[in-house]
């Protein structure tokens, strides 16, 4: 016998009046945690499309029964419960573990509030896997970090571009001036180090001068020009595997962009995989897409979205920089500009999307998440 089936319908949510209630809140559908409301009893009134995805119940399951008669541990819904219509609190924030018959404990955060100005003073359940509380704060960081860091770059590179030009110039006159050809090498030093930084600042300036050019986009085109790019730099020893969702649309965006984004993240990962390469043991890589339903990015909703991953097999990202791997300047790899990945989260985020990484040794997997129409 299943779960479900050992529930019996028939509660207060059910029939004519869970019906009423799907009506009226409605729009709690379109939220992405899972909201429950209960009435004065701990009866079900209505469980939005969140809910059910979370709890692994369906709605007619759900509006049927008693809240807590769901859990194993439903002591601690009682509980909670008793507390709200005592008015003890007005809302209240806190981590909770369900135990569901014959299936894995949820580990969630909940806010349970008692809406006192309803009648019978119903109480509301907003719940939350732990995961994607850690994985919504995280984006929100990586989003005010990257905001902060663009306006870093712009402005430091600007102040930096104008006494640049001068030093190069006088550099060039001081040369002119010269008659020892021996003194001519420093005067090269200087010209040689200035157009460096002079490169450094261009790139650093980049995404914001260049136009955004937009244009159908079909993500495996994208996939197929940056595969043949970092094979052509490792023609020996890198496997690069397809895995590839055909069903994924077409979009608008700047292509030329999105090649940028990931050729940085693909090269990152074929250069992590150097000692692999040059030792004969298996260096992978591989390009993933799929598509993800109502999915939320930079605190916006969307019904659909690409989930492009970039996997590799490599050591994984050291844990000193795994936190700031988005920031300028910072690389897990001698001799790198620490651009790459900068640039990339920000041509990313100007298609309102967001890149997000998880790494161990063993596993590397960028995932750059993109809103489809």
């Amino acid at each position: 016998m299943s779960i479900e089936s050992s529930f019996k319908p028939g509660g207060r949510g059910a029939g004519k009046a869970g019906r009423e209630n799907a009506v009226r809140y409605a729009a709690l559908d379109l939220l992405t945690s899972a909201v429950i409301i209960l009435d004065a009893d701990g009866w079900v009134d209505f469980a939005n499309t969140a809910a059910e995805t979370l709890l692994d119940f369906s709605f007619k399951t759900l509006v049927s029964q008693k809240f807590s008669r769901l859990f194993t541990n439903g002591k601690v819904i009682d509980a909670l419960f008793e507390e709200a219509l005592l008015f003890t609190f007005s809302n209240k924030r806190l981590d909770l573990t369900l135990e569901r018959y014959q299936r894995e404990a949820l580990q969630l955060h909940g806010i349970i509030t008692v809406l006192i100005d309803e009648p019978h003073a119903p109480v509301v359940l907003e719940l939350q896997a732990i995961e994607a509380q850690i994985k919504f704060d995280r984006e929100e960081r990586i989003l005010d970090q990257t905001q902060a860091n663009r306006e870093l770059i712009r402005n430091l590179a600007h102040e930096i571009k104008n006494p640049l030009g001068g030093i190069r110039g006088a550099a060039q006159l001081l040369e002119l001036e010269l008659n020892a050809p021996e003194f001519r090498e420093y005067t090269q030093v200087i010209i040689k180090e200035a157009d460096r930084l002079q490169t450094l600042v261009d790139r650093l300036l980049a995404p914001h001068r260049r136009p955004h050019i937009v244009g159908d986009v079909n993500v495996h085109e994208v996939c197929e020009r940056v595969r043949s790019v970092i094979l052509a730099e490792f023609p020996k020893g890198l496997d690069i595997e397809r895995d590839y969702d055909t069903s994924v649309p077409e979009f608008r965006g700047d292509k030329e962009q999105l090649i940028q984004a990931l050729l940085n993240i693909a090269h990152n990962a074929a250069q992590a995989l150097r000692n692999f390469i040059a030792g004969g043991e298996p260096a992978e890589i591989i390009f993933r897409t799929r598509i993800a339903r109502q999915v939320t990015i930079a605190k916006k909703r969307y019904r659909l979205a690409l989930e492009l991953h970039v996997i590799d097999n490599g050591p994984g990202i050291p844990e000193d920089i795994k936190e700031r791997i988005f920031f300028p300047l910072v690389s897990g790899r001698e001799g790198g500009s620490g651009l790459g990945l900068t640039l990339a989260q920000t041509f990313v985020q100007q298609h309102h999307g967001v890149i997000e990484c998880e790494s161990r040794p063993g596993r590397t997997d960028f995932k750059i998440l993109l809103p489809l129409p």
